[in-house]
């Protein structure tokens, strides 16, 4: 392995000596940062076309282009287009689950160059990158909010402005987790607000709107109702993960 010269180059070759790069799955020693390992790469259920062209939900077979499917008709979301990188299963769950969880924001630069692959369409139309909220009481008991490390990690690598201060959630909410699709949209039904400022910058502009697990698309639902209420010309949703019937389980949270 060749480094360049200078103090950054040693550095660097001092960081790889000291912490060698690990997969991001199992941790098991790598030649290069940020990938998987042979036994963890498999688990990972990556979505890929054909899929629904609003829910991005994974279609069996090519049914030609535009078609739409069943769901996306019978109740259409507030949003444009939805896309994810994984079926939210396996090596995705866990990694959305250590990154919301257990403090491991060292995973979203690399789980935002995922997303960026499979979300390039949206980035390449959005002029606003918003994540959703978490509320103030939430974000102190928890540090962090994990759809906002994934969204500035985006904004950076598309060089799209980051935004996270038009929207807010302005009341608390209960978890997710046991709650119905009907009771999901309750909980968070005018749970969250733009703020002045975010009409502002709002105005005519086209959002994406990035979280880490979509579920039963309550939240990003209910965001994207609030965002185009405030002036957005339209929305879209980027997602690590999607929860799938297949693949859902109690551990499915929204925030």
């Amino acid at each position: 392995m060749k480094f360049g010269s200078g103090p950054a180059a040693v550095f660097q070759a001092l960081g790889r000596v000291l912490f060698p790069p690990s997969c991001l799955g199992c941790q098991t020693e790598l030649a290069q940062p940020g990938s998987l390992c042979g036994r963890c790469w498999p688990s990972l259920r990556r979505i890929e076309r054909p899929f629904c062209p609003v829910l991005g939900t994974p279609f069996d077979a090519d049914l030609g282009e535009g078609v739409v499917s069943l769901e996306a008709i019978a109740d259409p979301p507030p949003f444009a287009r939805a896309r994810s990188v994984a079926v939210h299963t396996g090596l995705a769950r866990r990694l959305a689950a250590d990154l919301k969880y257990r403090d491991r924001t060292d995973l979203a630069p690399w789980m935002a160059q995922w997303m960026l692959r499979s979300g390039g369409e949206l980035l390449a139309d959005a002029d606003l990158i918003v994540p959703v909220p978490l509320h103030r009481r939430r974000f102190f008991q928890r540090r962090y909010n994990q759809s906002a490390e994934l969204a500035r990690c985006l904004a950076g690598l598309a060089d799209r402005p980051f935004a996270p201060h038009v929207i807010l959630r302005r009341r608390a909410t209960r978890q997710q987790v046991g709650l119905g699709a009907k009771q999901r949209e309750d909980n968070v039904r005018g749970a969250f607000q733009v703020t002045e400022k975010g009409r502002i910058l709002l105005k005519n502009k086209r959002v994406l709107v990035v979280d880490d697990v979509y579920t039963t698309g309550a939240t990003v639902g209910a965001v994207s109702r609030a965002l185009l209420r405030g002036g957005a010309a339209a929305v879209d949703v980027l997602t690590f993960s999607r929860v799938l019937p297949d693949s859902f389980s109690a551990d499915d949270l929204e925030p």
